[in-house]
C-alpha cells in the first residue's frame, strides 16, 4: 500500500504524523489565491514528479494521475510482486477512483484556447483529463490486461474502487487487483467552485485548525490532494507466491441516499444501509468492529448525520466504538479520500492503534460518540470500517480485519 498525501509520501513517516496529530493543512502555495475567499487546503508539497517519471511522462500526465502511478509504483514494491513473471497478466487488473479527475489540465487548456486560439490546445489535452487516465496508466506501466475501469462517485470514489476490486477478485474474475484513488484538485476553479457553494471551512486565520469534524465550530471541508493506492490479492495466490499479508478486506457495503445532490440525508438512512450491507457481507454483527475511520469532512449536516447512522447500525455497541476523522489533519482528498483511509484503517490494524480527531475542543452534542479527540489511542482491533459518503448520496463503506 502507498500513499501521496499533505502529511507525506512515506508510509512510516506519515503514519507517525497522523498518531502526533499533526495537520496538513497549510495556506496555499501553488498559486496566488490572496483574494479568494478560501486560500488555504491539504497541499501536496514534498512530491516530485521528476523522481517518479522522465520529462516525457511528466508532460503526459495530469498531477492526479502523477499521484496514483507513482503510488501505485510504491504498492507494487512493497508488495513483492512482479507482474513481468506473472504466468497470466489477464488475472491482473486495476481500479482507480477520481472524483473529478484532470482538472489542472482543464483550466490550462482553457485558458490557452482563448488566450492563444484552439491551435495551440495540447494533442494531450484528452488523455490526461480523463477520469479514467490513472487507471488506464497503470495498467499500460505494468502491463496489466485484466479487468480495468475507473468509478467517479464523488467522495465515495476510491472506497468504490477498492469494494468493486475485491468483488472482482472475490467472484473469480482477477487474482490481483490494483486499487485506491487519486485527485488532485486545488486549482483556482475548484476552490473557489467549493467556496461559492459554501462547503469550504472559511478560518483562514488558522488554516491548521479548520478542518474540526464533530466539533460544534465547525464550518465546513478543507480541500486537500494526494492519493492512496493498494495491491488486494487473492488470499491463496498470496500464499503461494510466500506474499507478507497486511490485512484482509473482509466485507463491503454500498448504497445511496436519493435525497439531494450535495446535502446527506439528515437521518444518516443511506449511510447505515452501506455499513449494514458491509457488515452483513463480511457476516460480522455490530458488536465485532472496535474502531471506525469515519468519513467526518466537518460539514454542519454530513458529521450529525454519520453519528445519527452509526448509532443507528451499532445500538449500544456504538458507546464502546472508538471513532475518528483523520480529515481533521489532512483534509478532505475527496475521490482519494477513500483510499487513504483504508490505508490508515490497515496502519491501524498494523500498529493496534487509533490516529486522533485533531481540533475537537467542543464536542457537538448532536455528535455523541467517542471520537478519540486530540490524542491518539492504543486499541486492540480485530475489525474496523472504513466510510466514505459522496455528493449525488453515494454511500460506500468497507469492513477490514487483522490478517490471519
Amino acid at each position: 500500500m502507498s500513499v501521496v498525501t499533505a502529511l507525506g509520501c512515506d508510509i512510516p513517516e506519515f503514519w507517525e504524523r497522523l498518531c502526533n496529530g499533526k495537520s496538513g493543512v497549510s495556506r496555499l502555495a501553488r498559486f496566488d489565491c490572496l483574494d479568494f475567499k478560501v486560500n488555504f487546503g491539504g497541499e501536496v508539497r514534498d512530491f516530485r514528479p521528476e523522481d517518479y517519471f522522465d520529462s516525457k511522462e511528466v508532460k503526459r500526465l495530469d498531477r492526479f494521475s502523477q499521484f496514483a502511478v507513482a503510488a501505485a509504483g510504491k504498492a507494487i514494491k512493497q508488495s513483492q510482486i512482479d507482474f513481468s513473471t506473472h504466468p497470466d497478466p489477464y488475472r491482473c487488473g486495476v481500479i482507480v477512483g477520481s472524483g473529478i479527475g484532470g482538472l489542472h489540465e482543464i483550466e490550462e487548456q482553457h485558458a490557452k484556447l482563448f488566450d492563444r486560439g484552439p491551435s495551440r490546445v495540447s494533442p494531450f489535452m484528452i488523455p490526461k483529463l480523463i477520469v479514467n487516465a490513472a487507471s488506464g496508466n497503470i495498467s499500460v506501466n505494468w502491463g496489466l490486461r485484466g479487468p480495468s475501469s475507473a468509478i467517479a462517485t464523488a467522495c465515495a470514489s476510491a472506497s468504490n474502487a477498492i469494494g468493486d476490486a475485491f468483488k472482482m477478485i472475490q467472484n473469480g474474475m482477477a487474482d490481483v487487483m490494483l486499487s485506491g484513488g487519486s485527485e488532485s484538485a486545488i486549482t483556482p476553479m475548484c476552490l473557489s467552485g467549493f467556496a461559492r457553494m459554501g462547503a469550504l471551512s472559511t478560518r483562514a486565520d488558522s488554516p491548521e485548525t479548520a478542518s474540526r469534524p464533530f466539533d460544534r465550530d465547525r464550518d465546513g471541508f478543507v480541500l486537500s490532494e494526494g492519493a492512496g493506492i493498494v495491491v488486494l490479492e487473492e488470499y491463496e495466490h498470496a500464499r503461494s507466491r510466500g506474499a507478507h499479508i497486511l490485512a484482509e478486506v473482509l466485507g463491503y457495503g454500498l448504497s445511496s441516499d436519493g435525497s439531494h445532490m450535495t446535502a446527506p440525508e439528515p437521518n444518516g438512512f443511506g449511510a447505515a444501509r452501506a455499513m449494514q450491507g458491509a457488515l452483513k457481507d463480511a457476516k460480522l454483527n455490530p458488536e465485532d468492529v472496535q474502531y471506525i475511520n469515519a468519513h467526518g469532512t466537518s460539514t454542519p449536516l454530513g458529521d450529525r448525520a454519520e453519528s445519527l447512522a452509526i448509532r443507528r447500525v451499532f445500538g449500544e455497541h456504538a458507546d464502546r466504538l472508538c471513532v475518528s476523522s483523520t480529515k481533521s489533519q489532512l483534509g478532505h482528498l475527496l475521490g482519494a479520500s477513500g483510499g487513504v483511509e483504508f490505508v490508515v484503517s490497515v496502519l491501524s490494524l498494523l500498529h493496534q492503534s487509533v490516529p486522533p480527531t485533531i481540533n475537537l475542543d467542543n464536542q457537538d452534542p448532536e455528535c455523541d460518540l467517542d471520537y478519540c479527540a486530540k490524542e491518539a489511542r492504543n486499541l486492540k482491533l480485530n475489525r474496523v470500517m472504513s466510510n466514505s459518503f459522496g455528493f449525488g448520496g453515494h454511500n460506500a463503506c468497507l469492513v477490514i480485519g487483522k490478517a490471519a
